[in-house]
């Protein structure tokens, strides 16, 4: 989508629906016959991030789950962050814009708590993790998501003295590395050694 595209290369607020218009060599009135406004198309490009992140977390339930599947939750995840990645950069501001994306991101952010939930419940069955009471899974899915969607705005502040717009999908993955740190208190030995294998593959490396 062209307005995707310009809102992660400018910023949504440096966007307006003539750029937008311009970008797809069509008139504004053509663009307004398909989206009443700007805030009608950055709905739809939640709805589409949504569908996207919904598909990448369907969790197995006939079989367990695997270190595999672990990897393709966070490759997949980060991915998406990235692929949609201005509306991380300007959450608050977006969701204070318009009520139906406050509404639907609330549902949507309580989804994404059930399925990581769901993931540690598989994790334990599995022998990766030990079992946990269902507070402390809880939390730690809390804290996986706070991560997970808080990530870029770190790199964005860690940055700071360079260009904070100049992101790369390597350095945002590197938010895989402190996802994995949250689960090292709950390894289980047998899997311990390729968890911290697979977590050294995503060290940040950030300015001093």
């Amino acid at each position: 989508m062209a307005s995707l595209e310009l809102f992660n290369e400018r910023g949504e607020r440096n966007v307006t629906t003539n750029h937008i218009a311009a970008h797809l060599a069509i008139s504004p009135g053509n663009l307004y016959y398909h989206f009443r406004n700007k805030s009608d198309i950055i709905y739809e490009i939640f709805l589409e991030y949504e569908k996207l992140v919904d598909f990448y977390l369907d969790i197995p339930e006939d079989r367990s789950l695997t270190l595999e599947d672990l990897t393709f939750y966070l490759e997949s995840v980060f991915d998406g962050l990235w692929s949609y990645r201005f509306f991380h950069r300007d959450l608050e501001y977006l969701l204070d814009s318009d009520n139906r994306l406050r509404r639907d991101y609330r549902d949507f952010t309580n989804r994404c708590l059930g399925s990581i939930r769901l993931i540690f419940e598989k994790m334990a069955e599995a022998g990766i993790i030990e079992p946990q009471p269902v507070d402390l899974r809880t939390a730690m899915s809390l804290n996986v998501w706070l991560v997970i969607t808080n990530w870029m705005a770190f790199l964005k502040t860690a940055h700071a003295a360079e260009d904070s717009n100049n992101l790369t999908l390597t350095e945002l993955k590197q938010g895989i590395y402190q996802v994995l740190t949250l689960e090292i208190p709950y390894l289980t030995p047998a899997y311990r050694e390729q968890v911290m294998a697979l977590r050294e593959q995503y060290r940040p490396s950030l300015p001093a």
